[in-house]
């Protein structure tokens, strides 16, 4: 009876006052959101010594690259798409069927990948120029000087020299492998080469796995179903042996950096001198309390000196290397949390600190380089809020900071090379997308583009930013969608939306509709739920006490915090405290399914996606950072570990899984469906067959279809 009132609810609600506009459909969210996201200027870029960006669009089926002015709205087409198909087929390549990811070279040459050639094109002359090949099968390619490329065929090194192939690495063991990202992608790690300013070297990870134990993933499309094996370090098990070469391109050599023992330490940030003469590394204990930033002699790889150390009764987390001013050896900027925030710092070859550079209860979340006009270095930081996104230089003549961007909301900022004009790309919660040029002082010059709402003509409720107290005094950032048509004088069913893990932030004063899971938080609320976000502690930009609120005890915290949200919900008279549901996925997921077990009597449905449900079968780089080995902390981990929760259930739950999933392997959510099944408890599961740690493709929408009808029939 309660959903048939329900469902005449929402049909009465939406009847009238929907007339002129129109909902979204899960057709609209999934399959279509390109159309409900706004519209945007792609490959926005300066060109080289010139005061012009281009851009690229299409307009009637044809593809341009378009060239703006930066202070006047003169444009000029450059390129068009079937134009430079032509020129590569005139060379005997493959054309393109949309406009190549390119980069100005200078300003009348841009630079692109076709297929395995990299090739340049000259828009005065329109000529096109191959200028380097890679080897059929490579990836991973890396390059600072076009005519010299790295790349990697399956676990070998190999350098592109003017299109001869150099094999650098000949390791036949397939579980020793070179040039590749290393520690699955964890303290910023996203390659495995390292060029050197001049490129007559080249530095590279060599990750040794023979030690780790085989993971099974099973492969049902052949017959019968074939096991195929990944590496997969576990919590407290032996982890993978990394080491760093560095090889000489004159003498065709490469020396081992004599890294030491033990062989299972983390070696993040490996930076080169700006003399070729010496690398640095960030080297991280595995117990990822202590980092030495050590100093190696790049041709013998003895090591030099350990610069400085820094400590933590928690973790240290290094997440970039070192930053040299161009041709001076001398100085370097270091990026560190050692005061609780993410801050610059500027120290002298030897390790010792000269300034800090930037300072105050706030994180700097990224840097953008140093200008090549003056000393200036340039970075986004949440200074003005942790929901807000600005852009900053310091000026080291008076070491001074100053803010670029003006507006409230999120800015994401391209500068010219000289740091003298910026095009600052712009949104927040009302403004969808909006591309401006500011001068060297942060003044708007013009606006170049704003896009129209994409949700003009549907129908969508309000959306609200706000705070709340956790426990200790900190501000829990919130977000609220609420229905169109919204009357807090009737009841609505509320759905929590939750994340909760580190290094995500969910809370950001920008557009929601960007991606297809926020289009659903959207089409949800249009289906008559309030919905409901809260970044508790645990999470990103908020400084280490914050984020290390959960050390050593995974779900505790969060979950506290999560309470707050709740409690804050049940207080509210338009609330229906008897229909709140939670979804998540990933670290979303295991905080789903811990609110469902550990909370019991809260959430009458949940989905739980990709989750999490036994820390000692989760990756130990991750793992081990936030709650060290089980053997260190068995309390921990028996705390976390949902399995021993199962029995508490009372909600109607669902588990979803891809079955190849390598980031949180299948087996989580198989042992607690086994353990379920063995206490009798009643729950639901879907594995995506196939599927890595997130279902893409059509399936897709057969996801969220079923997410969606899971709610709608038992919320």
């Amino acid at each position: 009876m309660q959903k048939l009132i329900r469902s005449l609810f929402i049909a009465i609600l939406f009847t009238g006052s929907l007339l002129a506009q129109k909902n979204f459909t899960l057709e609209h969210v999934i399959l279509e959101s390109a159309s409900l996201s706004p519209k945007r200027l792609s490959q926005l870029q300066w060109i080289p010594d010139a005061d012009a960006f281009t851009h690229v669009i299409t307009v009637d089926e044809e593809t341009n690259l378009i060239k703006e002015n930066a202070s006047t709205e003169g444009k000029e087409l450059l390129l068009t798409l079937t134009k430079l198909n032509d020129a590569l087929t005139g060379k005997s390549l493959n054309t393109l069927e949309s406009f190549p990811i390119f980069k100005w070279t200078n300003n009348s040459t841009i630079r692109f990948w076709d297929y395995l050639s990299l090739v340049e094109y000259n828009l005065n002359n329109n000529s096109l120029t191959i200028i380097n090949d890679i080897a059929n099968n490579g990836t991973n390619a890396d390059f600072n000087d076009p005519h010299k490329i790295a790349y990697t065929i399956d676990n070998n090194l190999y350098i592109a020299i003017n299109s001869k192939q150099i094999q650098i690495t000949k390791d036949e063991n397939i579980e020793i492998v070179n040039g590749q990202f290393v520690h699955r992608h964890e303290f910023g790690i996203e390659k495995g080469t390292f060029w050197s300013p001049k490129n007559n070297y080249l530095a590279f990870y060599r990750k040794d796995e023979s030690m780790v134990t085989d993971y099974p993933v099973i492969d049902i499309s052949k017959k019968p179903a074939v096991i195929e094996n990944i590496k997969y370090p576990m919590a407290g098990m032996t982890s993978e042996e990394v080491t760093v070469g560095v090889y000489d391109l004159k003498t065709g050599k490469t020396i081992w950096l004599k890294t030491g023992e033990p062989k299972d330490h983390y070696l993040p940030g490996v930076t080169w001198s700006p003399d070729e003469r010496y690398i640095y590394i960030a080297e991280l204990n595995r117990d990822q309390n202590h980092m030495n930033l050590t100093k190696y002699n790049a041709r013998t790889g003895e090591m030099i000196k350990i610069l400085f150390e820094e400590t933590s009764d928690k973790y240290v987390e290094p997440m970039n290397g070192l930053i040299f001013f161009e041709d001076e050896p001398d100085m370097f900027i270091w990026t560190t949390r050692k005061d609780g925030w993410n801050h610059f710092y500027l120290y002298d070859a030897q390790g010792a600190k000269i300034k800090q550079l930037t300072k105050g209860e706030w994180e700097v979340t990224g840097f953008d380089g140093l200008s090549t006009v003056g000393y200036n270095i340039f970075f986004a930081a949440a200074e003005q809020s942790p929901t807000e996104s600005h852009y900053y230089k310091v000026d080291f003549d008076r070491y001074e900071m100053k803010r670029i961007t003006n507006g409230t909301g999120t800015h994401k900022v391209i500068r010219n090379e000289k740091g003298t004009m910026f095009l600052d790309v712009f949104t927040n919660v009302d403004v969808p997308y909006e591309v401006s040029v500011l001068d060297k002082d942060g003044e708007k010059l013009r606006t170049v583009f704003l896009a129209p709402n994409p949700f003009e003509g549907f129908n969508t409720g309000k959306t609200e930013i706000f705070t709340l107290k956790s426990s200790d005094g900190s501000d829990l950032y919130c977000r609220t969608i609420f229905p169109p048509g919204f009357d807090e004088n009737k009841k609505y069913p509320v759905l929590v939306y939750v994340y909760g893990g580190p290094h995500i932030q969910r809370i950001t004063n920008s557009w929601l509709g960007g991606t297809k899971e926020i289009l659903w938080l959207n089409y949800m609320a249009q289906n008559g739920y309030i919905v409901f976000t809260l970044d508790n502690r645990g999470s990103s930009n908020r400084g280490l006490e914050f984020e290390q609120k959960i050390f050593r005890q995974l779900g505790t915290v969060e979950i506290e915090d999560q309470m707050v949200g709740v409690n804050y919900l049940k207080s509210l008279s338009y609330v229906d405290t008897t229909s709140m549901g939670v979804f998540g996925w990933s670290y979303g997921g295991f905080m789903t399914t811990s609110l469902m077990t550990r909370k019991p009597d809260v959430f009458k449905v949940g989905v739980a996606g990709g989750t999490v449900i036994d820390w000692q079968y989760y990756e130990v780089m991750y793992t081990e950072r936030y709650m060290d080995s089980p053997q260190q902390n068995p309390e921990g981990y028996k705390e976390a570990n949902l399995l021993n929760y199962v029995n508490d259930l009372k909600g109607k739950l669902l588990q979803v899984h891809g079955t190849s999933d390598p980031t949180v392997v299948w087996q989580h959510t198989l042992m607690f469906i086994q353990k379920a099944t063995q206490l009798g408890i009643d729950i639901d599961y879907f594995p995506y067959v196939g599927h890595k740690h997130g279902v893409k493709g059509k399936d897709r929408f057969h996801l969220y279809q079923k997410i969606t009808n899971y709610f709608n029939d038992n919320l």
